[in-house]
């Protein structure tokens, strides 16, 4: 996997550069996020890595069944990564490039796992309080796992808060022997 990412960050880096000089990173951030869906399919893929398809078929295959109107620039954005055989990874570049949009417009993805649904009232608190240590604004995503117990855990960036009583039983389980 992280051979992927290295693969991929410089093509996030341009295209997040290209996004941001033509001020439409929404947009380049909803193409790059259907073309990584696009070239994911398993039939997709499969047809990517034969030889016998040019280049500038696979872009055309690839716009044409993102199905939306697609930029000239990410057109070209797309020919360049099909000309390097780097199609395939759309989906890791799309990732990167939304890490740069959100670090670039001060934003930050948050993913709670709780054992029940958040109430928008605990969501509002969790959001108010990681915006406030952060300094940015948050975009919350609650996942559902029982196993969690009670409680939440909390990934946040690279920073994860385990805040579970699984969490909290498993360190006191370690203070305790």
């Amino acid at each position: 996997m992280s051979s992927l990412t290295t693969l991929a960050r410089p093509y996030a880096k341009a295209a997040f550069d290209l996004a941001r000089s033509d001020n439409n990173l929404a947009a380049w951030d909803d193409m790059l996020a259907a073309a990584g869906v696009v070239t994911s399919d398993e039939a997709m893929a499969g047809w990517l890595q034969s030889p016998r398809f040019a280049a500038g078929q696979a872009v055309e295959l690839i716009t044409e069944a993102m199905g939306s109107e697609v930029d000239p620039r990410f057109e070209s954005f797309l020919a360049v990564l099909a000309d390097n055989g780097r199609l395939p990874l759309c989906a890791e570049i799309s990732q990167l490039f939304r890490q740069l949009r959100f670090e670039a417009e001060k934003r930050l993805q948050v993913r709670v796992v709780s054992a029940v649904a958040l109430q928008s009232s605990e969501a509002d608190r969790i959001k108010a309080a990681l915006a406030k240590r952060f300094d940015r604004e948050i975009t919350l995503n609650n996942d559902i796992d029982p196993d969690v117990l009670g409680g939440a855990v909390i990934y946040a960036g690279d920073q994860v808060i385990d805040g579970s009583l699984m969490g909290r039983l498993k360190r006191l389980e370690i203070s305790l022997s």
